[in-house]
C-alpha cells in the first residue's frame, strides 16, 4: 500500500517537454485515471513513475521514499501494458509465475498466488493453455493475473483496454473496477477514452501538451470544468460551443449570437459582468438540449432556439440530432420520441441553468 506525490516533476526528450512541472498527490489505495489526447504526456508519468523513463527535474515519491534514482524491479510496482507482451512458448501458469520465479520466491507460494489470482479473475481453467489459445480478453486477464501476483504497492496500467473490442472493453473496465475493491491497493491508469475515465477512476486528472488541466472527481470535473479543453474532452458527444456575445437588454443580460439570443440566468450574471460588450464562447451539453415538445420535468423553456435538423444518430434510449441554426452548429440529445427529421424545423430548448461561459482568449471558464 502506498501513496504517491509527483512534485514538480519535468521530462524532456531533446528540444520537446513532455511533462511541464506535473505535480499531482495521489492517496493510498486511490484510483487514478490520466486522461488525455495522444502526446499529452500521460503514458510517459506512468513511465516515470516505473522507472522507465528518468526524470529531467523534480521528485518521484512513492510511500515516504523518494524513487528517483531506484531502479524500477526496486519500486514495488506491476504494470499492465497495452500489448499484453506474454510469452508465447509458456503456458498461462508459468506466465503469470515468471515473475515470482526470478525473485526466487518458494515453489508451493508460487502455485498458492497463482492459483488464487486466476480464481479471482475466473481463469483458474486455462492455466495449461498457451497465449496463442486464449481470446484478446483472456490475454489480458493473464496480464492483470501476472500484475496481481507480485502483490505490489502500486498498479500501473497503460490502455491495457485499447486492444479488446468494444463489448469486451465494457466487461473488463468493470473486472478491474471489482479487483480494485478486492485490492485495496494504489492504481493509476492511463487512457486517451474519457468513457473509461468517467465510469472507472474515483479521481481523474485531464492532461494536454505535458500540463496537468485539472484533477478531481469525474462528477465535478463533468459539472465544473476550469476551461474549455476539460469542457471538450469529458463527456459524449463533446459539449457544444457557440461564439457569441453577452449583452444587456430588457432589464436582463443576454448571449446573441448572431442567430439566435438566450437570457444567462440571474444567478450567473455576476460572474460574467466583466465581459459584458465582449466576446465569448457558451458551452452547453447535448443532453441539456431538448426538442421543445418533449422537456424533461424541471427544465425551463424561456431560452427557446429555433434550428434545422441536420442530420439524426437514433441510439435506441435517445436520439442524437445534429442542429443548425444559421452559422452556429449543434447537437441535441433528443427524447426517441422526438419527431426530429433531417432537412426540418424544430424548436429546441436550452437548459440555461447547465450553460457554462468561456473567455475566448484564456478558454478558462467564468461560469
Amino acid at each position: 500500500m502506498a501513496s504517491i506525490t509527483f512534485d514538480h516533476v519535468n521530462k524532456i526528450f531533446g528540444d520537446v517537454h513532455v511533462l511541464k512541472d506535473l505535480d499531482i498527490d495521489i492517496p493510498d489505495q486511490e484510483f487514478l485515471v490520466l486522461v488525455g489526447p495522444s502526446g499529452c504526456g500521460k503514458s510517459t508519468a506512468l513511465r516515470c513513475l516505473a522507472g522507465l523513463e528518468e526524470i529531467s527535474s523534480g521528485q518521484i515519491q512513492i510511500g515516504n521514499r523518494v524513487v528517483n534514482n531506484v531502479p524500477p524491479k526496486d519500486r514495488d510496482i506491476a504494470m499492465v501494458f497495452q500489448s499484453y507482451a506474454l510469452y508465447p512458448h509458456m503456458s498461462v501458469f508459468d506466465n503469470m509465475a515468471f515473475g515470482l520465479k526470478l525473485r526466487k520466491v518458494p515453489k508451493p507460494e508460487i502455485r498458492k498466488r497463482v492459483e488464487e489470482a486466476a480464481q479471482m479473475l475466473s481463469i483458474e481453467h486455462l492455466l495449461d493453455r498457451k497465449p496463442r489459445q486464449l481470446s484478446g480478453g483472456q490475454r489480458q486477464r493473464v496480464a492483470l493475473g501476472r500484475a496481481i501476483v507480485r502483490d505490489p504497492a502500486v498498479f500501473l496500467m497503460d490502455e491495457p483496454l485499447s486492444n479488446l473490442d468494444a463489448k469486451l472493453r465494457v466487461q473488463t473496465r468493470a473486472e478491474i473496477n471489482k479487483l480494485h475493491q478486492k485490492l485495496k491497493t494504489t492504481f493509476i491508469y492511463v487512457t486517451h477514452d474519457q468513457t473509461e475515465a468517467m465510469t472507472m477512476g474515483s479521481r481523474i486528472a485531464v492532461m494536454r501538451d505535458g500540463i496537468l488541466q485539472q484533477i478531481d472527481t469525474p462528477q465535478t470535473l463533468y459539472d465544473h470544468p476550469v476551461n474549455k479543453f476539460v469542457a471538450g474532452f469529458i463527456g459524449s458527444p463533446s459539449m457544444n460551443f457557440i461564439r457569441g456575445t453577452l449583452q444587456r437588454g430588457d432589464g436582463q443580460l443576454v448571449f446573441d449570437a448572431n442567430g439566435f439570443s438566450v437570457p444567462i440566468p440571474a444567478s450567473r450574471m455576476q460572474m460574467v459582468d466583466s465581459h459584458i460588450g465582449k466576446a465569448v464562447d457558451l458551452g452547453i451539453r447535448p443532453e441539456d438540449i431538448h426538442d421543445a415538445t418533449l422537456l424533461p420535468p424541471g427544465v425551463i423553456g424561456h431560452a427557446k432556439v429555433e434550428a434545422t435538423v441536420d442530420v439524426t444518430e437514433p441510439m435506441g434510449s435517445e436520439i442524437y440530432a445534429y442542429l443548425l441554426n444559421g452559422s452556429n452548429s449543434f447537437v441535441g440529445r433528443f427524447d426517441p420520441r422526438t419527431s426530429a427529421r433531417p432537412g426540418q424545423p424544430i424548436m429546441t430548448v436550452f437548459d440555461m441553468d447547465k450553460m457554462h461561459i468561456f473567455d475566448v482568449e484564456t478558454e478558462k471558464a467564468l461560469v
